[in-house]
């Protein structure tokens, strides 16, 4: 089991199905941090305070944050993905193949078509 935090912009449907593989979800809205532009920075703050890993769509920001420096909880960073189910356990293959995700970046891409 992963403890982890769902960025703003992704999907609740696949951060239920990640609970139900067993994986311990925290999103932006349950912490009050929804709806404010809270730079990706303050993200990954709140991520290594907490110990969780962050999942997130937003790619490009969280590479660069991970270049910069690997003292985190892990990032996971997934393609935009209309199949929320395969997303969904395609994560949970990804980080359950590691024992600790700290300091890790994960890529988690759609499958090509």
């Amino acid at each position: 089991m992963a403890l982890l935090y769902a960025n703003e912009n992704f999907p609740l449907r696949v951060v239920k199905m990640l609970r139900l593989h067993g994986h311990d979800v925290l999103t932006t809205f349950e912490t009050g941090n929804a709806g404010q532009a809270i730079p990706d920075t303050a993200v990954l703050s709140y991520a290594v305070q907490a110990r969780r890993a962050v999942l997130t769509l937003n790619r490009d920001d969280f590479i660069r944050l991970h270049r910069q420096s690997s003292e985190h909880a892990g990032i996971i960073i997934c393609t935009q993905d209309t199949d929320l189910v395969g997303q969904a356990r395609r994560i949970h293959e990804a980080i359950s193949a590691h024992q600790d995700l700290s300091g890790l970046l994960i890529r988690v891409n759609r499958p090509s078509q």
